[in-house]
């Protein structure tokens, strides 16, 4: 039996690991980025811009979640917004407030009236020209099983024994930021082993197996999407979530095949990728170890979590990249997803609402990436496996904000 909870441990080597780094032996995990540059203030903007298109309730769910998160940081904590910044304090009092405007369930109209009346706007610059580039993810439901087999070979991970985590400096923002992780050698700490390394055994006993899968590239995408759901035979389900990764950078799967001519720029999509490596299973294993992060996952009773420790609401949860973006911030995006059509046909419809930004994620980058969380089943795939739209992302802050 599953019995065994596999926590994260992370291990505070705090002199080891200033000494390492100074030398020059493991470079810190540290933002790169500049938030200040990230957003711009929207003077006077058009009520029509922030017309909300989904239901009232699963708002409130993601509002309250991101106050779970605020409330439990220091009250005169710095939360940047582009040019201006709140306190922790400031912000739990806007979604407080946030959530007292939205108790009466008010139409579109009065509810942009009173938001923009106590909320002030501001844009994200997007990529080099200005693009904003949005996407979908999703909770996978997979194929496994308790124990080894040949119908179930691939183990799913949890942290290993021997995997070290270690604070290089202040955490400013989400948690994959301000860290070090490796394995010791001797006293040394050296990088952890990268993906090819692990699913050739590396880890020998010092792996901790959740269960077995049937196919790889099923964990793979698990691993990418953050979290899943493992169903087996007898019907039983259980939820995993990212406990934590191996340190090593993310590589673009979907890049790689561009590069090598094997999928067209204008068809990437995870189906495309999916039938490639089925049609090709040869290069399977090639091409899923020139990602060298791997994912590991800990049992969890819950929702799928976001990086912050909150669980995320479908459709009003998203993912931006957190050297740049408040966490649990109230943001606002716009951009289209598939739904499925007649015959076999997919239709795009306009997506245009508030959302929490309550995530972050190694593919997510630079202030252009933009990650929407739609939940599990049909529609949540379907929107995962083909968004990668247009859009355009504002943040709102509370209008006793300062300048920085």
């Amino acid at each position: 039996m599953l019995t065994e909870t596999v926590m994260r441990r992370p291990i505070r080597l705090i002199c080891l690991a200033l000494a390492l780094l100074v030398s020059g032996v493991l470079a810190p995990i540290v933002a790169t980025a500049d938030p200040a540059r990230a957003l711009r203030p929207v003077p006077d903007p058009d009520r029509g811009l922030l017309l909300d298109d989904g239901d009232v309730q699963p708002l409130r769910e993601a509002v309250t979640q991101s106050l779970a998160w605020i409330d439990r940081q220091p009250p005169k904590r710095r939360l940047v917004f582009g040019p201006v910044a709140v306190t922790a304090a400031q912000q739990a009092r806007g979604l407080r407030r946030l959530l007292e405007l939205l108790g009466d369930e008010p139409g579109r109209e009065v509810l942009i009236a009173r938001i923009l009346a106590e909320f002030d706007l501001l844009k994200s610059v997007g990529g080099p020209g200005g693009e904003m580039l949005v996407t979908g993810y999703y909770e996978p439901v997979i194929d496994a099983a308790e124990t080894e087999s040949p119908e179930y070979p691939v183990p799913i991970l949890g942290v290993p024994d021997d995997l070290v985590e270690v604070a290089a400096a202040p955490a400013t923002a989400g948690p994959e930021n301000g860290r070090v992780i490796g394995r010791l050698e001797g006293p040394r700490i050296v990088p952890y082993w990268s993906r090819a390394e692990i699913t050739a055994g590396r880890l020998a006993r010092r792996g901790r197996v959740v269960a077995w899968a049937r196919d790889p590239v099923d964990v793979f995408f698990m691993e990418i999407e953050g979290s899943g759901t493992l169903r087996f035979p007898d019907g039983r389900e259980l939820r995993l979530s990212h406990a934590t990764t191996n340190g090593r950078p993310y590589r673009s799967i979907g890049r790689l095949l561009i590069n090598e001519g094997k999928i067209e720029r204008e068809a990437m999509s995870m189906p495309a990728i999916r039938a490639w490596l089925a049609a090709n299973p040869a290069d399977r294993a090639r091409v899923l170890h020139h990602n060298e992060s791997y994912v590991f996952f800990r049992y969890r009773d819950s929702p799928p979590v976001g990086s912050f420790g909150v669980p995320l609401t479908p459709g009003r949860s998203i993912a931006t990249d957190a050297r740049l973006f408040p966490p649990g911030a109230l943001a606002f995006v716009r951009t289209e997803r598939p739904t499925a059509a007649a015959a076999g046909k997919v239709e795009w419809t306009p997506v245009s609402r508030f959302v929490l930004n309550q995530d972050t994620g190694g593919a997510i980058r630079g202030p252009g990436r933009v990650d929407v969380f739609w939940g599990r089943g049909v529609e949540a795939e379907l929107a995962a496996g083909l968004m990668k739209q247009p859009g355009e992302l504002y943040f709102l802050v509370p209008k006793d904000s300062q300048l920085r």
